[in-house]
């Protein structure tokens, strides 16, 4: 079965979801890729889109950091 076909990214858009998934594999695990992004200064729903998760996951990951004092904000 052949895959369906994708719609096709804008290079920019491109660029920015290789770099999140370069940032998804070199750290230990997603709640680390969320706040370097967050640290990059993108917000939750950006964040969500390039890592394929939900904005409340992005959202819930960094109101935890800063509680617990990691955010590094």
């Amino acid at each position: 079965m052949a895959e369906p076909r994708r719609p096709e990214m804008e290079p920019l858009d491109e660029i920015s979801r290789l770099l999140a998934t370069q940032i998804r594999l070199s750290l230990p695990n997603q709640a680390q890729a969320i706040l370097e992004l967050r640290r990059a200064g993108f917000g939750p729903t950006r964040i969500a889109q390039l890592l394929g998760t939900s904005p409340a996951t992005a959202k819930v990951t960094v109101a935890r950091s800063k509680k617990k004092g990691t955010s590094g904000e």
